[in-house]
């Protein structure tokens, strides 16, 4: 009998169906349970593709260092996959995130940088910050935005699970797009499959991904969002050649209402990227009738985001007021 440490685990993850949705809308609306992974969240699959690719590549041995910009999602599995084959990580994190993220990066032995939030067009933009200290220091910088190795990971491993445990009987793929990497290489392998299924990308507003798709716009400006991990504002290398069928649009106060009516009625704890990927899937729903299997994914739990999104001062204070789906839809 084989025995396999921590990294092993990544993936396999459940689909679980969220029973209230998938009645409300006469479909199957599947989410795949990322929050399982041995880091918590669906970054754990980009951060061993990268990881392992770089091994193969020769640029990552037992005591080298890894460094990214990150959200904070990758960070943490970057950190714990790292841990578990040998790696330190420095994780560069715009200071705008969740403090939970940031106080978990550092419990689990990561050198955390917090920066002032820039856009990619800047310099200090966390992601330049971390290309650069990988150069002066001769790191390994994991690059997850135009690293294909993330897009390839779930090629490998998101598309195949799904099609396995659904039969082969998914009508459409939902995700928002962070790197691309998720909704590119899951839909891609899902294609080959069955090229009649379709990708579709739920993006939070303020976002350009829905312009991109819908006009081959990145210049929309509609807004704003608290979503965290997600919302992305370039054509990444990742993103680069993906056939999008539908994009949606998802507001704040929609994927709140999912998340918080999941978690009181269906047990499942989830931060607000989930909430963004579920509405996309139940706009799907809504568009093309009952009777669809539709799978999104569930990012990661709402324990990092307790002091904002599960909060109820914040959310009066940001006008955001949790109330039946039903009512939105």
């Amino acid at each position: 009998m084989s025995y396999y440490g921590l990294d092993h685990f990544v993936g396999n993850t459940p689909l679980i169906r969220l029973k209230k949705l998938s009645e409300l809308t006469g479909c199957e609306i599947l989410g795949k349970a990322e929050f399982m992974n041995p880091g918590g969240s669906v970054k754990d699959r980009a951060a061993l593709g990268i990881i392992t690719q770089g091994e193969k590549d020769g640029l990552l041995f037992p005591g080298c260092t890894i460094v990214e910009g990150t959200a904070g999602n990758t960070g943490i599995g970057l950190t714990v996959i790292g841990q578990a084959r040998g790696y330190k990580t420095v994780i560069i994190i715009p200071e705008t995130q969740a403090p939970e993220k940031i106080a978990l990066l550092r419990a689990l032995g990561a050198e955390v940088i917090p920066v002032p939030a820039k856009p990619y067009s800047d310099p200090g933009n966390y992601n330049h910050i971390a290309r650069r200290m990988a150069e002066e220091n001769g790191w390994f910088w994991a690059n997850q935005f135009d690293n294909l190795a993330n897009r390839q990971g779930h090629y490998n491993s998101t598309g195949p699970e799904i099609w396995e445990q659904t039969h082969g009987s998914v009508d459409a793929f939902v995700a928002a797009i962070g790197t691309g990497g998720t909704l590119a290489g899951t839909s891609q392998f899902l294609k080959t499959k069955n090229a009649g299924i379709h990708t579709v990308c739920a993006d939070p507003f303020g976002a350009s991904m829905w312009g991109w798709f819908t006009q081959q716009r990145l210049d929309l400006d509609d807004g704003d969002s608290f979503a965290e991990g997600i919302g992305q504002g370039r054509v990444t290398k990742n993103i680069e050649n993906l056939q999008v069928d539908k994009a949606y649009r998802v507001d704040d106060q929609f994927a709140i209402s999912i998340i918080h009516q999941l978690l009181h009625e269906e047990g499942l704890f989830l931060g607000l990227s989930s909430g963004i990927n579920i509405g996309g899937a139940l706009r799907y729903a809504q568009d093309h009738g009952p009777g669809k299997t539709i799978v999104t994914i569930l990012c990661d739990t709402g324990q990092k985001y307790q002091s904002k999104l599960f909060n109820p001062e914040w959310l009066a204070e940001n006008d955001l007021n949790p109330v039946p789906v039903e009512n939105l839809l």
